[in-house]
């Protein structure tokens, strides 16, 4: 979908049995040759895979912006990482080294570092193209070979890094993209040629991915859902708290794993950061996430949006008070009148065993909490099932 005119960009097919094992055992061919070149042969053509990206960055973001519904603003910054990702890696490429232990007698014992082979990734919605270069980043440039399966909601820009890392110069088949949902990350995580499974999304799905690796006996990265803590305090510089807090809820329409959407505020300033939080909220500017000046655009998909509604209604069910936002946003400009948009939602009168503040939302939905003293406000914040991140702002 284009997200923001909510519209059918392309229909891709799902890649069934046939086309997973081709793509593993391309991949695997291409690992034998990848696997044997120097740490610097193969960081030469990472920096070059690079140096495309940073040349087309326009081009890719705006891929990135149609079908994700970020603003172009923020999809720049994550090519710019993408490719910031890549040559750092690439850096590394050349370095990898074991141990040389030196034993009793004039022996000795050392340690290689191999590659594993075919590796998986599995990337999310909310950051298609930067997350399949840091997969791809590390993968390659310890000698592996990769499959990436992007969302099905972003089938787009990952066939685009496919692409350039051609032209930048890997082996054909090194890295292989499949398209397709449940059904073909299953066949993925299952396949016996399959070394190493890394996966960006939501923790019932990482809990399959794991349950499936551990079968095969075989080592799994999850990146899952978060509920993250933002901790300010009564002398932090409330202008940049304020700015924190905002970047920590609404970036990317707020669909970022690692938010900050717990804010506990120390009392004493609990009113004060409220009414600014409130108020600059109220001021993002909602539209075309192609046009230089929008800071939010629409949510991936209808199903999303329903979603992040339904735990706004039960917010308000459960005692919590809409401060401002949260409901539907129809932009002035008539094609985009089938967008999934809605006005960022700043919750206050929250409760910690509240489902908007236990669950994960991953939409524009700050839940602002009170705090009285440190000890408290620690306990607090890691009173949670997820990990990923926290912030604090004090001097």
């Amino acid at each position: 979908f284009e997200t923001c005119p909510g519209r059918v960009l392309c229909k891709v097919p799902c890649s069934g049995a046939k086309e997973v094992d081709l793509a593993v055992q391309s991949a695997k061919a291409a690992f034998k040759i990848w696997s044997q070149m120097s740490g610097m042969e193969r960081c030469r053509v990472m920096l070059e895979a690079a140096r495309i990206i940073r040349e087309q960055r326009d081009e890719i973001a705006t891929m990135e912006t149609i079908n994700n519904g970020k603003s172009i603003f923020e999809a720049r910054v994550d090519i710019d990482i993408s490719w910031q990702c890549l040559e750092y890696y690439a850096g590394l490429a050349g370095s990898l080294a074991g141990e040389h232990i030196q034993l009793p007698g004039g022996s000795f014992g050392y340690t290689r570092r191999e590659p594993l082979g075919v590796c998986v990734g599995i990337g999310a919605w909310n950051y298609p193209f930067q997350i399949a270069c840091w997969k791809s980043g590390p993968a390659l440039a310890c000698g592996n070979a990769m499959v990436f399966k992007p969302s099905p909601f972003t089938p787009i820009s990952v066939v685009r890094l496919a692409e350039i890392f051609t032209e930048a110069g890997v082996p054909k088949g090194l890295f292989n993209v499949v398209q397709g949902g449940a059904a073909t990350g299953q066949l993925l995580c299952q396949h016996p040629d399959v070394a190493k499974i890394s996966f960006t999304g939501s923790v019932p799905t990482g809990m399959k991915i794991m349950e499936m690796a551990a079968k095969g006996i075989k080592p799994v990265t999850l990146e899952l859902g978060g509920k993250s803590p933002l901790i300010i305090f009564s002398d932090a510089d409330l202008e940049n708290a304020v700015k924190g807090a905002l970047m920590a809820n609404f970036l990317t329409q707020g669909e970022v794993c690692c938010n900050g959407t717990r804010v506990f505020v120390e009392r004493k300033i609990l009113d004060t950061f409220t009414k600014e939080v409130v108020k600059r909220t109220q001021k993002i500017k909602i539209g075309d996430p192609l046009l230089e000046d929008t800071r939010m655009g629409a949510l991936i998909n209808q199903p999303h949006l329903n979603r992040v509604q339904g735990f706004i209604k039960q917010a308000k069910e459960q005692g919590a008070e809409v401060l401002c936002g949260g409901d539907l946003y129809v932009p002035d400009d008539p094609k985009l009148k089938n967008g999934y948009y809605m006005r960022p939602c700043v919750l206050g009168n929250c409760k910690d065993d509240m489902t908007c503040v236990k669950e994960e939302i991953f939409g524009p939905v700050m839940a602002i909490l009170p705090f009285d003293t440190e000890e408290e406000v620690v306990e607090r914040a890691n009173a949670t099932k997820f990990g990923l991140a926290g912030g604090v702002f004090t001097r």
